[in-house]
């Protein structure tokens, strides 16, 4: 797997804040590995905040009616659901 090298500046209490984190008394071996886990979580988190938005998004689609039996056809679905899009859920 190819890496790509990231520097960064930090303020004096950026910087004393992650070395609390880094070495034998804490969580972690490098400010690297420190990165890495910020980075992993933002991403999981954002993931997590896409799914949960489209869930929201197909309550407010059943509360305003916008839904349709589904013929178990995805081409055939869509075909129906750009038509319904077209004529306003009429």
């Amino acid at each position: 797997m190819a890496s790509n090298r990231i520097n960064t500046r930090l303020s004096r209490p950026l910087a004393e804040f992650v070395e609390g984190l880094v070495g034998d008394a804490g969580l972690y071996e490098t400010p690297g590995e420190y990165v890495r886990d910020l980075i992993r979580r933002d991403m999981e988190q954002r993931e997590g905040r896409t799914v949960h938005e489209a869930i929201l998004s197909g309550y407010r689609d059943l509360a305003e009616g916008a839904v349709f039996a589904s013929t178990g056809d995805f081409k055939q679905d869509m075909l129906k659901l750009a038509e319904k899009e077209a004529n306003g859920w009429r």
